[in-house]
């Protein structure tokens, strides 16, 4: 998972997949954390993706640098507690200016069931779980 986190903070942006009924929806990030040993990306709950992924936590991201691409896909699962909200913020403290660990609108999801691939077209595909 270590692996997985420095390729998309070094990537600085990813692509998130989730789905609203049968529509795919994608939209760019960069937010991730590791806290108390899962990843974790933070949202907001007015946002149309956190609706999306209470309907269906099915979820999957990519990332592309330096001729190499990482695809992350799982559940992302919502944590409430304001110590893992306080951690993604204290990590982008750029975020506070819109966000607080104890609003109702703070979000921070970790994946569940995840699996990763890293990619090239040089290389073969290598996968692993968390």
């Amino acid at each position: 998972m270590d692996k997985v986190y420095e390729f998309l903070k070094q990537a600085q942006v990813y692509f998130l997949a989730t789905a609203e009924g049968d529509q795919p929806r994608v939209r760019p990030f960069g937010t991730v954390d590791i806290f108390e040993g899962r990843l974790y990306i933070q949202t907001g709950k007015s946002k149309s993706v956190s609706r999306q992924l209470q309907a269906n936590p099915k979820a999957e991201l990519c990332a592309f640098r330096d001729g190499r691409w990482l695809r992350v896909s799982g559940e992302l699962v919502r944590d409430d507690r304001i110590e893992a909200k306080a951690h993604m913020l204290d990590n982008y403290p750029e975020l506070k200016a819109m966000y607080s660990a104890d609003d109702d609108n703070t979000e921070v999801l970790w994946f569940r069931n995840a699996e990763a691939t890293f990619c090239s077209f040089t290389e073969p595909p290598v996968s692993v779980k968390f």
